[in-house]
């Protein structure tokens, strides 16, 4: 079993920069796809960037390409997303999540963390 623990969110003005880290523990990280999805309120929760066990392929959003780098450390079990030029549309809840397969739906992924806010001002 994985266990996912993400930190880092907080409030920032639009244009500033902000890194988010997933913490996991468990002997598979290493050889899970993981992922970052984020949900606003209202709204269904959406994928944001993942990437495979080696770190050699990552997939984003349309909306964060270029802004938005996803990565990863095996030997830590952490995650990361740093996310530069934010925008108040990016405010939402941060979650990240691990897949065997990946991909860019919810569904596919088996493990969540409990989320962590980001919050950009206008």
């Amino acid at each position: 079993q994985v266990q996912l623990v993400e930190s880092g969110g907080g409030l920032v003005q639009a244009g500033a920069s902000l890194r988010v880290s997933c913490s996991a523990s468990g002997s598979t990280f290493s050889r899970r796809v993981m992922g970052w999805f984020r949900q606003a309120p209202g709204k269904e929760r959406e994928f944001v960037a993942s990437i495979t066990w080696s770190g050699g392929n990552t997939l984003y959003a349309d909306s964060v390409k270029g802004r938005f780098t996803i990565s990863r450390d095996n030997a830590k079990n952490t995650l990361y997303l740093q996310m530069n030029s934010l925008k108040p549309e990016d405010t939402a809840v941060y979650y990240c999540a691990t897949s065997l397969r990946g991909g860019r739906t919810p569904r596919g992924y088996d493990y969540w963390g409990q989320g962590t806010q980001v919050t950009v001002s206008s």
